[in-house]
């Protein structure tokens, strides 16, 4: 009886601890774990090799955690999973603390180095990225993917001629599919789009179809023909993705854009709900939220703005913590408008002036803030600043346009609208609805 009892208690102990084993199991899993993609990409055969990928870098870590080659691995498989599948802020944080936990032991390690910079571009930390990839650029300066980073950060802070330095020395030591890219993007900034659509061409050429850098590039080719008004070559090339990536959002995203143009408004309708399905980037959100309002569904429109501010307010912690997330606030400044809340448009908006005041593109949104609030003065000194490296885009050059008919510079402010409409004449019904906005009730 006595031995029954101890069998008990013995088998009641193992159990216990068995359960606790399992569970702290589980709960490491969760920590280091991958999260199950919905819809069309979770089919896909890409998504079932990667995830499998980093369900056997987990398992390797499991057996032995101090193997540093490994974190580093996962911490890049999660970097690529997060451009696949658009959940930025879970693997972006768990790949920064690998690299973090790499760096704590070994801070020379190069991979560690790049990869913990490529994180922060992708958090929006760019002013932090430099540091780390200059750091890195020390280790191993014969490195192309270095000069990637850097020409990513300098742009991103508005130091465009350092980005145009480093990405002449990327170009230099590997010209493919990243340097082209980035080349083709300086251009776009500087107003040479014949310049960037070949640079881009170039980049797409280079890589291998339906890889996702080959296929985001081939959307950003798209989207430059769709800037210059060429819908048809536009259409064409976000079919080729589509072909190429059957379960890629951005493509989607772009069809989209193209029936937004030709007014085919259920269809832009339908292919933005196709691209939230696969990914929920909050800047589909944001363009269904456009496209709701100009076929006259204001209920929709609103509920929409409101679900892109919740999709960017989840991605942006607590700026003073040591783990930070991702920086969002131009983003926040514009949606905010879209509720025509202007009081948190501005005040996001200066955070981000704040964060780098060189950066167009944070100058351009601080001036249109300015303009929605009626200070057209204000708004004046910000896009002339956002115009200076004569950028050619469409919507920067209308609304600087619209900016500086309000403070009396009509002449001036029509030929940069002329000059918006020339390059791309399916520019938003919203802008246009500025000029005239009797065109609002005539719709």
């Amino acid at each position: 009886m006595k031995k029954s009892i101890h069998y008990i208690i013995l088998f009641s102990l193992f159990a216990f601890f068995t359960f606790i084993i399992v569970k702290f199991r589980k709960e490491e899993t969760l920590e280091l774990g991958i999260k199950l993609r919905q819809g069309e990409s979770a089919t896909t055969s890409e998504w079932l090799n990667s995830k499998n990928a980093i369900e056997s870098l987990i398992e390797t870590l499991r057996r032995n955690p101090a193997n540093a080659g490994a974190k580093i691995k996962l911490a890049f498989a999660y970097i690529q999973e997060s451009r696949a599948s658009g959940n930025h802020a879970y693997y972006d944080s768990k790949a920064a603390e690998l690299f973090d936990i790499v760096l704590k032991e070994d801070t020379a390690n190069y991979e560690a180095l790049i990869g913990k910079a490529t994180v922060l571009l992708s958090q929006h930390h760019f002013a932090e990225a430099i540091p780390v990839a200059l750091a890195a650029q020390k280790v191993n300066p014969y490195s192309a993917a270095v000069y990637g980073i850097l020409t990513d950060a300098f742009v991103e802070d508005g130091n465009y001629e350092n980005a145009i330095t480093m990405a002449d020395k990327m170009a230099e030591l590997r010209p493919d599919i990243r340097s082209y890219s980035r080349i083709s993007y300086l251009r776009e900034i500087y107003g040479d789009y014949p310049g960037a659509i070949e640079a881009m061409k170039l980049a797409v050429s280079a890589g291998y179809p339906g890889m996702e850098q080959t296929e985001w590039s081939r959307i950003q080719l798209g989207h430059l023909y769709e800037q210059t008004g060429d819908l048809t070559t536009a259409k064409n090339l976000y079919d080729d993705a589509i072909y190429f990536r059957p379960a890629f959002a951005n493509a989607y995203a772009g069809l989209a854009r193209i029936d937004k143009a030709n007014k085919n408004y259920a269809g832009a309708i339908s292919n933005l709900n196709k691209a939230l399905s696969i990914s929920e980037d909050f800047s589909f959100q944001q363009e269904l939220t456009e496209v709701y309002r100009i076929s006259n569904q204001p209920k929709k429109a609103s509920e929409s703005a409101h679900r892109t501010i919740a999709l960017l307010s989840g991605t942006k912690e607590d700026e003073t913590s040591s783990q930070h997330g991702h920086y969002a606030d131009k983003e926040l400044a514009l949606a905010y408008l879209e509720v025509y809340d202007y009081t948190n448009a501005l005040k996001h908006a200066l955070i981000e002036y704040n964060r780098r005041p060189d950066n167009i593109d944070v100058e351009q949104t601080i001036a249109w803030v300015y303009y929605k609030l009626g200070q057209y003065n204000k708004a004046n000194d910000f896009i002339s600043q956002a115009i200076r490296t004569n950028s050619q885009n469409p919507v920067l050059l209308f609304q600087a346009g619209l900016i500086k008919k309000k403070v009396g510079d009509r002449s001036g402010g029509s030929v940069l609208i002329k000059r918006a409409l020339e390059t791309n004449p399916f520019i938003s019904p919203l802008l246009q609805w500025e000029v005239e906005p009797v065109f609002a009730y005539n719709r």
